[in-house]
């Protein structure tokens, strides 16, 4: 009954939407996430004291794993290895299998999905350009960090930049650390997953991809954990603005659309003259005399006999009788 019911909404939906519109959507906002981390570089030397900052305010609260995890992964090739394929392409290849995935399968939420993850996104470019962070990897080799990518460099495509593909790595911006964008887009395909799988083990991909990235990330000395934390709180904003912006963006919507549908200069429609309604008649009283019936044919007077051809039966009347 479920299925039959959300069916037809669910058809309904999709056709307010289309691939040739969304689908740019999503390319602008790739675009501009690639773009900002190319363009705003920022300081170096800012950016390696804020990401010194960053280690020295997790080292007195005693909350760096990234060093342990940096140490697992660069001493145990099976381990370093897969980490990172995965942080050079499965944030590329995941996030928007899931929005198609939405598309096809849950058109009734996508539009809200994609709308959350835009606006993380964004949020997240303006974290770039305000705050210029070096990743762990690029702190003076006193803090302990190795770069597992450029151990690793023989088995992947990627080169010694971050994960920009080998003889690339001028067209990214390696001080873009804070926030954690892979967390934060880990965080809301884990949530996808988890809240619309069918099944056990989608759910239980949904919980264990986003604290995989997370451990992918430290590990590979790409990133601090206050920058996954940074990017879990970015995914919370973006979720809260979501749904006001839908609101928003239908209410202009519904006011200028009926105003584009409407040709300029248009007459107006003429107003559809008024149609006369009478009054009812007033109930006629039991004591007042009631009008003859207007259907009833007025009475008629006798009708006179036929004149006598031979005028015999009128001379007979004007006779007197005889005795």
């Amino acid at each position: 009954m479920t299925i039959t019911a959300a069916a037809p909404r669910a058809a309904a939906y999709r056709g307010r939407l289309r691939w040739w519109t969304e689908l740019p959507l999503i390319a602008v906002v790739y675009a501009l996430y690639s773009g900002a981390r190319l363009l705003v570089r920022g300081d170096v030397d800012d950016a390696v004291e804020h990401g010194a900052d960053i280690l020295h305010f997790e080292q007195l609260t005693h909350l760096d794993p990234e060093q342990w995890f940096n140490r697992l992964f660069t001493h145990h090739a099976f381990l370093g290895v897969p980490a990172d394929f995965m942080y050079a392409s499965m944030h590329y290849i995941v996030t928007p299998t899931i929005l198609v995935w939405l598309w096809l399968r849950r058109p009734t939420h996508y539009r809200q999905a994609r709308t959350w993850l835009m606006i993380s996104t964004l949020i997240g470019l303006v974290g770039f350009t305000t705050v210029p962070t070096a990743p762990p990897r690029l702190l003076p080799g006193a803090h302990g960090f190795m770069d597992t990518m450029a151990q690793y460099g023989s088995y992947g495509w990627w080169g010694t930049d971050a994960s920009a593909p080998r003889g690339l790595g001028h067209l990214t911006n390696e001080y873009a650390a804070m926030p954690s964008l892979h967390v934060g887009w880990s965080l809301w395909c884990g949530i996808m997953l988890f809240r619309y799988g069918r099944n056990t083990f989608v759910r239980v991909l949904g919980v264990l991809y986003p604290l995989t990235t997370a451990m992918v990330v430290m590990g590979t000395a790409n990133h601090y954990l206050m920058d996954a934390a940074a990017g879990v709180a970015t995914m919370g904003v973006g979720f809260l603005l979501a749904k006001p912006a839908l609101r928003l963006l239908d209410h202009y919507h519904a006011k200028v659309r009926p105003a584009a549908a409407a040709p300029a200069g248009a007459p107006e429609p003429a107003a559809e003259p008024a149609v006369k309604v009478p009054a009812p008649r007033p109930a006629a009283s039991a004591d007042a005399p009631q009008a003859p019936d207007a259907k009833e044919p007025p009475d008629t007077p006798a009708q006179a006999p036929a004149a006598d051809p031979d005028g015999t039966e009128a001379q007979g009347r004007n006779e007197p009788s005889r005795a």
